[in-house]
């Protein structure tokens, strides 16, 4: 923890302990997300940074509005009650506290609803760096396991090769398991696997240990599973592969071929109507060319799996 987190612990931590339970899916998260911030100074940091920062905005907002007098630029023309007219001429400073609390509300609410979000988005971002890099990070396992290396040498040697990625992270934590905590190496798998953001790992992981409580073979079964993963892999990029292409034909039909259309025709419309102010043209050149691009960009990005 850093200091400012420390802080919020001092001051809400004991009451974010009470919400333990409350709380479960952002505690799993935290884990999933190997973020090593403990639960109840997260949550601390979260309820101070979201008032802080909605305090400090809706104040900034107040000022804004009382300094410009918005308030007063406000006219309603409907009827009212009698005593909405006798409050007229405090709307400046009713209206400026109005102002304070909605900020206050609003973005203190958006503060405290990234803070709960963001767990998950890191444990997403793990999960598919690990599905990416397990079938390479299990075909180092088997070549190491073949060459006569113990298992718990052959995680610990997974671990300190950060060319896998958050595969090697897991298996550090496998490591620490054994080194730091005194535990065997079955019981420190199967902890991993239970807070591993990545089902892949999470089978791959519960496999090892029924192998080695069978006392099967599991160098062997290091091989079947880089075999199948191998595969899966494979199979998974030709899919993303064939939708990358779908995505790009419908990109030139709807975007190039469509807008270019559209903006030949809306020209040769307005040449012959007379028309000055081509509103369907503005659109079709301001707001749908680019906002389709970049959904377009946006889409593919969160299609592209981990290099």
């Amino acid at each position: 923890m850093n200091s400012y987190e420390r802080f919020c612990f001092r001051i809400l931590g004991e009451r974010a302990k009470k919400r333990r339970e409350e709380f479960l899916s952002l505690r799993n998260n935290l884990l999933r997300g190997r973020i090593s911030t403990p639960f109840e100074a997260y949550l601390a940091t979260a309820w101070v940074s979201s008032f802080l920062g909605g305090f400090l905005a809706a104040a900034i907002l107040g000022l804004l509005s009382f300094w410009l007098r918005i308030p007063e630029m406000i006219t309603y023309k409907g009827t009212l009650p009698e005593f909405m007219y006798g409050m007229s001429d405090y709307r400046l400073v009713a209206g400026t506290i109005l102002t304070f609390l909605l900020a206050l509300l609003i973005i203190g609410g958006i503060i405290y609803l990234i803070f709960m979000v963001y767990p998950s988005v890191v444990a997403g971002e793990r999960r598919r760096n690990i599905d990416a890099t397990l079938p390479y990070a299990i075909n180092y396992v088997t070549a190491m396991s073949t060459a006569g290396i113990t298992p718990a040498e052959v995680f610990s040697l997974l671990g300190d090769s950060p060319i896998y990625g958050e595969s090697s992270v897991e298996a550090r934590y496998i490591t620490r398991e054994v080194r730091v905590f005194g535990k065997d190496l079955m019981d420190a798998i199967r902890v991993v696997s239970t807070v591993t953001p990545s089902e892949r790992m999470k089978e791959f992981l519960q496999g090892a240990v029924a192998s080695i409580s069978a006392g099967s073979n599991l160098t062997e079964y290091f091989r079947n599973k880089a075999q199948q993963y191998t595969l899966e892999n494979r199979q998974s990029q030709k899919m993303f592969l064939e939708t990358l292409g779908l995505i790009a034909e419908s990109y030139v039909t709807a975007l190039v071929a469509g807008t270019l259309f559209l903006i030949i025709l809306q020209s040769i419309m307005s040449i012959i109507g007379g028309d000055t102010n081509p509103f369907l043209l503005y659109i079709v050149i301001y707001l749908i060319v680019p906002f389709g691009s970049i959904m377009f960009v946006v889409l593919i990005s969160s299609m592209t799996p981990e290099t």
